[in-house]
């Protein structure tokens, strides 16, 4: 059992199994050593935020069968990386997150009170 640990403290949930996410392509945005990127944001994106990634050289929209990456449309689960999602959010643009889907590592970058006002769940 993974020891991963969500913004809030608790277990990490999954973010998206279909389209299968996650730098580990598990369905969870857990992050390691390996993902330089920081994968650790479990957000719904949105038509805006595709358009900003694209724009910044990360195309999320165009499908890659070689790697096994349908395309995203809005409205799907991705983990996203950390540094995007801020540089989003700086614009206005950032997409909604899934706190209980968002690793704790995340913290390091985005402070928790910035993920709160983009919350889909709830937090008690």
């Amino acid at each position: 059992m993974s020891r991963d640990r969500n913004v809030l403290g608790e277990p990490l949930t999954p973010c998206c199994h279909d389209p299968k996410t996650g730098f580990y392509r598990d369905g969870f945005c857990r992050t390691g050593p390996d993902d330089v990127g920081t994968h650790s944001v479990c957000a719904m994106v949105t038509e805006e935020f595709l358009t900003f990634s694209r724009a910044q050289g990360n195309d999320l929209v165009t499908p890659r069968p070689e790697y096994g990456f349908p395309g995203l449309q809005p409205g799907d689960r991705w983990c996203v990386c950390a540094n995007r999602w801020q540089e989003a959010a700086q614009v206005g643009l950032a997409p909604p997150v899934l706190l209980s889907g968002t690793h704790e590592k995340t913290l390091e970058i985005i402070p928790f009170i910035k993920l709160q006002q983009h919350a889909l769940d709830a937090v008690h």
